[in-house]
């Protein structure tokens, strides 16, 4: 016969909160269109042998008021899922995100994976009040592709 202490379930109190590891100067302070989004995301990249997927936060202004990096994939893909997308933009109480990932073979075009993902995040999005604002891909020497300018969402 089972006490009832041994029936107990022993529950960790926790606080969930967002660490700042550094920041960098954005001198346009609002994003209004994709190329604003790419600088930032540019900036934050650099050179990358892998694709890494990566989220904007936004707030009402459409000021970025934080970045994330959700995912380090390998040379041609990287897991995406909404939990971890939506993770940081709860956190930093975004008004609207922006996300983006870079093809290390340098050509933006996107893949129908990257539009398969990009249609979970905007589904996710509308349930959490979130709304994915634009999906970039992120080639080399400045080229990128804009998956709301092309049409794609």
């Amino acid at each position: 016969m089972k006490t009832n202490k041994e029936a107990a379930k022993r529950v960790n109190i926790v606080r969930v909160q967002m660490v700042r590891e550094s920041s960098l100067l954005y001198p346009q302070r609002r994003i209004r269109m994709a190329k604003d989004a790419v600088g930032l995301f540019q900036a934050f990249l650099q050179e990358s042998d892998r694709e890494q997927f990566f989220l904007i936060c936004l707030n009402v202004k459409n000021e970025p008021t934080a970045i994330h990096t959700v995912s380090i994939g390998s040379l041609d893909s990287s897991i995406v899922h909404p939990r971890e997308t939506f993770k940081a933009a709860v956190l930093a109480n975004a008004s609207s995100i922006i996300v983006a990932h870079n093809h290390p073979s340098g050509d933006p075009t996107p893949s129908q994976p990257d539009l398969e993902v990009t249609k979970r995040l905007q589904e996710a999005g509308e349930l959490l009040g979130i709304p994915v604002l634009d999906h970039i891909i992120v080639g080399t020497e400045g080229a990128y592709v804009s998956l709301k300018e092309g049409g794609y969402m």
